[in-house]
């Protein structure tokens, strides 16, 4: 790695400070799995001046519930949110997501901020600049997308256009789902935004002098129906190849109301609103989940190596939303 100034930020507004006085050449610190290999990897073409610390920012690391719902500091780790029992026991997609990510000392260290703030995973955005140099990119700055002619098996399906990178976060498919928010400190204030807002086709909504501070998810309708799926090549450490969260409320068998949200297939995660519509009003069996299913991927529009991932979010659809005695 190249020098770096290291501070411990001990307030968010200190941190949001330095943020501000660095101009956008400082990167936050908070669990390291994500940055420490952007780090060791120069994968960027301005490499941070100076390394926030806010772990040593006290007291953000909650997880608290009330009668509205959930709040989590942003320093919350994902085996705290996984082992949480106020989580398992009302908001089980997000749990679910939270166990499936990667393995257990990553979830030791990992946080829900961090995690709904890494960068992707796209082979030729992260190529270490040791081995031949970095690879630029419209996500870096300039250059095409190099997936589109190159290797792309593990790029986007749905809604890719100048970067067909996906979005990595499991946490953000859960928390769409949920229609969960986030709460975002910076040098002009405090805002909240919907989780299904924050991501944007070349990365997410944060100024270079805003951090995340807190996720807030209301509580989810009674009787709700809550799953996570995802496919992986090597179940316990891989990144989703296709993943899908839904919550859908049942009333005497028929669905009232329902949210299914993909992962893994789009820049972004992405709400299967056609899938939706179909189900509404209606005793879900497998001719109206193949339904469903179909219409999920009916715009899809796959590169030369990823088509495989359209039968697979296909399946996973028609699981998520199936009766669990089916």
């Amino acid at each position: 790695m190249k020098s770096f100034h290291h501070i411990n930020a001990k307030t968010v507004t200190e941190a949001v400070k330095l943020l501000k006085a660095y101009k956008g050449k400082a990167r936050l610190n908070a669990g390291g799995t994500d940055l420490l290999g952007i780090l060791k990897d120069r994968i960027l073409p301005d490499y941070p001046e100076a390394i926030i610390n806010i772990k040593t920012i006290p007291r953000l690391d909650y997880i608290k519930e009330d009668t509205k719902g959930l709040k989590i500091g942003a320093l919350a780790r994902l085996s705290d949110i996984a082992k949480s029992s106020a989580v398992k026991e009302t908001y089980q997609v997000l749990s679910a997501a939270a166990s499936a990510v990667a393995t257990p000392q990553i979830r030791n260290m990992a946080t829900i901020g961090g995690n709904l703030c890494q960068d992707v995973r796209c082979w030729y955005y992260r190529y270490p600049n040791l081995i031949g140099g970095r690879i630029l990119c419209l996500r870096k700055g300039s250059g095409p997308c190099h997936a589109v002619t190159g290797d792309n098996r593990y790029h986007a399906i749905l809604e890719g256009k100048k970067c067909f990178a996906v979005c990595p976060s499991d946490i953000a498919i859960a928390l769409t789902a949920l229609d969960g928010k986030i709460k975002i400190a910076g040098a002009k204030g405090v805002r909240t935004v919907p989780v299904k807002e924050f991501f944007k086709p070349l990365g997410n909504g944060l100024e270079s002098d805003e951090m995340v501070t807190e996720i807030q998810v209301p509580r989810p309708p009674e009787r709700a129906r809550q799953t996570f799926l995802k496919f992986t090549l090597r179940k316990p450490i891989d990144f989703a190849i296709v993943s899908v969260a839904s919550v859908i409320k049942f009333e005497n068998e028929i669905c009232t109301d329902a949210k299914i949200v993909l992962g893994a297939v789009a820049p972004t995660p992405i709400q299967a609103t056609k899938a939706e519509e179909i189900i509404k009003g209606k005793a879900i069996d497998d001719i109206t989940a193949a339904k469903a299913a179909e219409a999920t991927i009916a715009g899809a529009k796959p590169l030369s190596m990823n088509a495989y991932k359209v039968e697979i979010t296909k399946k996973l659809v028609e699981r998520a939303i199936l009766p669990k005695d089916n």
